[in-house]
This record gives C-alpha cells, structure tokens and sequence, in this order.
C-alpha cells in the first residue's frame, strides 16, 4: 500500500510501531538522514540459526513455530523462520525513511537486545538497545517525540551479558534476496511479494507445501511482477497506483502462489 499511503502523509505522520523501525526512528534523531552511510536492521535468526538447506527440507510447523525470543502469531513466527519478516522489514524501512535498499542491511543478533543501528559518515554507529519487549516502541509511538516514563524494564547493566552479532547466510535464508529484489523493483511488487508469502506460509501450515518450497513459489510469483513492473517502466512515465489496484495485485499473488501449490503437491 505505499504507493497510495506515502504520497498523503507529512513529515512526522506516519510513527513507526515494529521494534526495529522504532529503533531506527530513534537513532536517527542523533544525526541528518545525508549523515547516514547505512541502516542496519538485526534479526534474531529464528528458530533455525545455523541450519543448512539439507536441514531446513525436513523441517516441520511445529518446529517452525518455536521462536527462540519473541511470542507471536503463527504467520509472523513462520516469516521469522524463513527471514522474510526481515525482508519486508527492509521494504518498511527503504519506504519509511527514503534510503535505497543498497543502504539498508540486516545482521543476526540472537539475543534480540539490539534492534536497530544507524552508521553515519564519520564511522560512528548509534544503536538503540533495550529487552525485547513490545511496550517500548507502543509507548515510544504513542508518546513521540516524547517518552514515557518506566515503559518497559530496562537493561540490567550489573549483570554479565554476550551479545552476538554475524552475517545472513543468503545463500540459506533466501528470503532477503527475494525482498531486495521487490523493494528495488518497486509499485506493486512489494504486495506481490506479501500476498504470495501469506498463501504459501499458509499451506505450509496446513501441511501441503514444504518449508523450503515457500520461498520457492513466492519467488516465481515475484519474479513475474518484477519483470511486468520492468517492462511497464520502460515504456514510459512511472506509474501511479490506487489501492484497488493493491488489493488486486495482492489477490493476484495469492491466486499465483495457491496455482503454484496446487503443481507443487500434485
């Protein structure tokens, strides 16, 4: 829906609520967004850190749904296993503060402590670190610009701590690719890559299309705008987009991705 929402909103309208944009929103009142060489978003890995393809192709909904950190809904801990909620995180974030995707990037930190960093371009990083607890950012978006007192507990700095940080394995975790590849493209391809991930997360769910295939079909059914969006741009002035035309590009995908499914379990 961006290309309908973000034409009518102001400066400052639009307060970002999930903990890693709230982060970024944060971090980047220490500085100008032409300060920033990059946003740097963290992931907690989900439930499958460390896991190869060969592991990743036998693995079920139950395990999928065991998030090592946070409590959520099945279809946002699914996403968080195959990383896509951090992929249409970086969309979020390439949308909400108008940085190109090549500047936005993703690190695994599995302790969900840190939930966002700001590099500018003296070599500085700022970071916005606390428990992984909702309340913050909800009190932070109710209250901006201000704060309110004793939202959510804070870090215990007396006790011993290890906070981890390292690279995606992309070549695992596909995800992030697919979503760069959407957010780059533009228009409707972002829906696209939404409304196929929630067709395909849900028949594996329901047990007829394995984890690995739901990348799979989301990438086809992507695969396919991307090149219509292409081929539309190259013919002329950039498009303008009505959310008829959203919700019809989503149902769209769904209808792809649920085609796809059906062949995949045939």
């Amino acid at each position: 829906g961006a290309p309908v929402v973000m034409p009518l909103a102001g400066v400052d309208q639009i307060i970002p609520v999930d903990s890693e944009h709230s982060a970024l929103a944060q971090c980047l009142r220490a500085g100008e967004i032409g300060q920033v060489r990059k946003l740097v978003l963290t992931a907690s890995g989900g439930p499958f850190r460390g896991y190869t393809r060969e592991q990743l192709s036998n693995v079920t909904p139950k395990d999928a749904l065991a998030h090592p950190t946070w409590q959520m809904g099945p279809l946002v801990t699914i996403n968080s296993a195959t990383l896509m909620n951090k992929g249409l995180e970086l969309i979020e974030a390439h949308l909400l503060f108008g940085l190109p995707m090549n500047q936005l990037d993703v690190v695994v930190h599995p302790q969900s402590i840190v939930h966002s960093m700001v590099e500018f371009i003296d070599g500085s990083t700022v970071a916005q670190a606390s428990p992984p607890d909702m309340r913050l950012p909800i009190a932070h978006a109710l209250m901006w610009p201000n704060r309110l007192p004793d939202a959510a507990p804070a870090i215990d700095w007396s006790r011993s701590a290890q906070w981890v940080f390292e690279p995606v394995d992309t070549g695992v975790f596909e995800a992030l690719r697919l979503a760069r590849e959407a957010g780059e493209a533009g228009g409707l391809a972002p829906a696209v890559l939404n409304g196929a991930n929630e067709a395909a997360v849900a028949a594996f769910l329901e047990g007829r299309l394995r984890f690995l295939d739901i990348v799979e079909v989301v990438s086809k059914v992507v695969s396919q705008a991307v090149a219509s969006n292409r081929t539309k741009t190259s013919q002329g002035a950039k498009p303008t987009f009505t959310l008829d035309d959203v919700i019809k590009a989503d149902l769209d995908a769904r209808s792809s991705a649920e085609a796809l499914i059906a062949k995949a379990g045939s």
